[in-house]
């Protein structure tokens, strides 16, 4: 027992195993929304605890995804910084094409939601960003599962368009869904952020001096305003990647330390109390999926990745001097984004800021999410298999 509980960081590594556990926290609420035990799922979500002097008395949903997803961002900010300073962003010659794609894979699906909305009579264009976003967990296991026989570079190039598109992603929530900003509280946590950053630096990671440090700079991130997870980003950007010598790069040993809680508690925990969407006390399942926001989703989220993606590498490439290279071909960037059309993570939680709490558009929305990411989920691993034998064959 002692070894397979000393296995489970070694296995959240994993893409595939940590997407899997994450959607199996989402089925899992699902079921139970939508079961006979729904209102003991209804009343643990909105149970509240903390301290209400702080303004943290938040309920286990609100904790869930300004909490614990911070973890998330973390980790993140983490892996952007790498990549950045030693990885596929620091080329920006190499990195521009899946840059811009990543950029356009978010116009298009915004777009797509946008006309949607203007042929209904009550436009909800506020969610315009839930489409937009992309999992990176979830489409590179389903690239890692489905695609031996691709070139390397193809998952290079969906690595760098998804990290891009997680810092875009970053930039939106912070932009367009943020309401009244308490400036004080947001110079308190940016404050205790440069604390971090200057610890950091120096290379000091006493665990007992850092974690203290950032639950302060969150809970002042999240008193301004401004989204708390945002406060974790930005700490993982403030870790230094340039490696010294006889040290391991900091944040590769960040990522290493707190992966496994990101992918094996922050992610499933938000997952199972955001994902939980209940039809059987709706107005139905016909009425659900009529609505403009739902509509707007599901098609924005395969079908505007495509047209963002794709078509902004064919056009990219036929008109300028940018190019794919290193065996890749513009019909190899097809199935790539259709896998980009999976969003979950970001935008499940996009789903839940971009609506008053308790609209019905919070609830289509989110079913929205993972009808949407099914279905790119499935035609993505048919294309991008379909693709990978013929790199075999040839």
């Amino acid at each position: 027992m002692r070894r397979g509980i000393n296995n489970i960081p070694h296995a959240l590594e994993d893409e595939t195993k940590a997407g899997l556990l994450l959607m199996a926290s989402a089925l899992a609420a699902l079921i139970i929304a939508n079961s006979p035990w729904r209102h003991i799922y209804e009343a643990v979500s909105e149970f509240h605890f903390g301290p209400e002097s702080l303004h943290l008395n938040l309920s286990v949903a609100h904790w869930a995804g300004d909490g614990l997803l911070t973890i998330f961002f973390f980790v993140v900010g983490l892996e952007l910084k790498t990549e950045f300073v030693t990885g596929s962003l620091r080329d920006l010659r190499e990195a521009a094409l899946p840059m811009l794609a990543a950029v356009f894979g978010m116009i298009g699906p915004a777009l797509l939601y946008v006309v949607i909305q203007f042929g209904s009579e009550d436009p909800a264009f506020h969610g315009w960003a839930i489409p937009t976003a992309t999992d990176i967990a979830f489409a590179v296991a389903i690239l890692g599962i489905f695609g031996r026989g691709l070139p390397p570079a193809v998952r290079t190039f969906l690595l760098t368009l998804a990290v891009v598109d997680d810092l875009l992603a970053i930039i939106v929530i912070a932009v367009f869904y943020t309401s009244d900003i308490n400036f004080m509280a947001l110079g308190l946590s940016l404050l205790f952020v440069a604390f971090f950053a200057l610890l950091v630096n120096r290379r000091i990671t006493y665990w007992w001096l850092l974690i203290p440090i950032a639950l302060v700079a969150w809970a002042a991130m999240h008193a301004s305003g401004v989204h708390a997870t945002i406060a974790g980003v930005l700490m993982g950007l403030s870790v230094p990647a340039v490696r010294r010598a006889r040290e391991p790069q900091m944040t590769h040993a960040f990522v290493e330390k707190l992966h496994p809680w990101s992918a094996g508690l922050a992610l499933p925990l938000f997952a199972f109390f955001s994902a939980g969407v209940n039809i059987v006390d709706s107005s139905g399942i016909m009425s659900t999926l009529t609505d403009p926001v739902t509509v707007g989703i599901i098609i924005g989220m395969p079908i505007g990745k495509i047209v963002g993606v794709f078509g902004s590498v064919v056009i990219l490439t036929q008109f300028t001097s940018l190019h794919l290279g290193n065996g890749v071909g513009r019909r190899d960037i097809l199935p790539i984004s259709v896998l980009c059309g999976i969003g979950f993570t970001v935008a499940l939680l996009i789903s839940g800021l971009a609506f008053p709490p308790g609209s019905e558009h919070v609830e289509h929305g989110k079913l929205a999410v993972l009808m949407g990411t099914i279905i790119s989920a499935t035609l993505g691993s048919y294309l991008v298999s379909k693709r990978a034998k013929r790199h075999i064959r040839h």
